[in-house]
């Protein structure tokens, strides 16, 4: 055959694998996503956000933005077709006394997608701060909540010149009532519809899908292939799928070699890029971005030694200490707890079965590492001041993050066990977005019909 021929059958081959890989879980086109998110957010306005602002104490929610400066919360509220804050854009939702509904009105030059109504006419009035103020007058508001706090940066994104200058501009019998709306914001970003939910699920599976791609033999080959190479084909791939991230995947080795320290390593030090051999154990940690949604995911794949058929045994049960890890975890998810509660009663339960580890869990929805309760630091097992004291409400999603150390003799060494997957909280139990890691994935993957040869 000739040379011609061999390499369009290769280049058709490998177009049919990169079409077949492009459709095996469907990817919503720009114009399908923008209609989905617009949607999502009309029914969070008018399904939510009264409940959370009554949560919270508030009548009236007052958000400041200006572009290129924007406030991580404002970005939620913007349509699909604005990429930021247009000028100056500023938001007021008020809630009437009795009523089950949240005006909302853009003190803006434009709409704000379909929910905030334009509520400033510069040819009539074009001082932008005078129609702010006229508008919360005319409401007269009990509590005026603004995003400042100090214990999450997403719910302090006024900048000091706007906070200075909506308060040169109140009537002075309001400035008693202008108070932080951290509860509120933080309620509104980790709050979860039951249609973002029926969502996430597909999207943690094209996540996970992605991630046995890049730990197979579809990308690796050992001796050859290094943990830098598979970082960035995940980024080419994320691309290839038209989807985002919010993180640098990263791909590090544990092995038997007694130089090999990354049980050891501080997460504040990078791994070093290094050559994938047989007889690695391979950790990725690794998320994207679709859907205005996110993902966190850590796991771990085996690379097989000539003559293995399978992970070995030892590994295996090193691995489900764990998954024990991670049951012990979300058994403490109570609603009202706190993050430091949560911790707390999981390490008495870790040090009474003997487990060594670290638990380190976060918030997971419109940011990766999101606003609600914090469980745990990586450099910190104690409690969290400020986000470790904020309680856990239903209908939250966090990544179930954390590594259970385990000493193998055959390693003569300990192994760090690194997991992370995302999880649901309906209120009462903890049911994951898309299973978990249960089994550690081998390179390659069993070919039954030459496990014999």
């Amino acid at each position: 055959m000739k040379i011609k021929t061999l390499l369009a059958l290769a280049l058709v081959g490998l177009l049919a694998f990169q079409e077949s890989m492009a459709q095996k879980f469907h990817v919503l086109s720009q114009r399908e996503q923008a209609a989905v998110i617009d949607q999502w957010l009309e029914e969070r306005i008018e399904t939510l956000l009264p409940a959370l602002m009554d949560r919270a104490g508030l009548d009236m929610w007052v958000i400041i933005s200006r572009e290129y400066n924007e406030d991580p919360v404002i970005r939620t509220f913007l349509p699909a077709t604005w990429h930021a804050a247009r000028r100056r854009t500023m938001l007021v939702m008020y809630k009437a006394p009795g009523s089950d509904k949240v005006e909302t009105l853009a003190v803006a030059r434009y709409d704000v997608g379909k929910a905030f109504k334009k509520a400033w006419e510069p040819d009539s009035e074009p001082d932008q701060w005078k129609r702010l103020t006229e508008l919360i007058v005319e409401r007269n508001p009990q509590k005026i909540g603004i995003n400042m706090s100090k214990i999450y940066g997403h719910a302090d994104g006024i900048n000091l010149t706007e906070y200075n200058t909506l308060m040169e501009y109140l009537p002075r019998n309001l400035h008693n009532r202008v108070v932080s709306a951290n509860d509120l914001a933080v309620g509104w970003l980790e709050t979860r519809t039951a249609s973002e939910m029926a969502s996430y699920r597909h999207i943690q599976a094209i996540a996970n899908d992605i991630i046995a791609d890049g730990l197979s033999e579809k990308v690796i080959t050992p001796g050859v292939t290094t943990t830098e190479d598979v970082q960035w084909w995940y980024r080419e791939r994320i691309k290839e799928l038209k989807l985002d991230t919010w993180f640098h995947p990263s791909v590090d080795i544990q092995r038997a070699d007694p130089s090999n320290k990354e049980s050891e390593r501080n997460f504040a030090v990078k791994a070093e890029a290094d050559v994938i051999m047989p007889g690695d154990m391979l950790h990725i940690d690794f998320g994207i971005t679709y859907l205005r949604l996110n993902t966190d995911t850590q796991q771990l794949a085996y690379v097989l030694k000539p003559g293995e058929n399978e992970v070995p045994q030892y590994l295996k049960e090193a691995f489900k200490v764990g998954n024990r890890l991670q049951d012990i975890l979300t058994s403490n998810f109570v609603t009202g707890r706190t993050g430091n509660e949560i911790l707390r009663e999981t390490r008495k339960q870790m040090e009474r079965e003997g487990i060594r580890g670290s638990i380190y869990s976060h918030p997971l929805g419109t940011h990766g590492h999101a606003s609600g309760p914090t469980i745990g630091m990586w450099d910190n097992q104690g409690d969290t001041p400020g986000a470790g004291d904020y309680p856990l409400y239903p209908n939250t999603v966090y990544a179930i993050e954390l590594n259970a150390v385990v000493f193998l003799k055959e390693w003569n060494k300990d192994f760090r066990v690194m997991l992370e997957e995302g999880a649901f909280f309906d209120g009462e139990k903890v049911i994951y977005l898309n299973g978990r890691q249960k089994e550690i994935m081998p390179i390659p993957r069993p070919q039954p019909h030459l496990l014999n040869w």
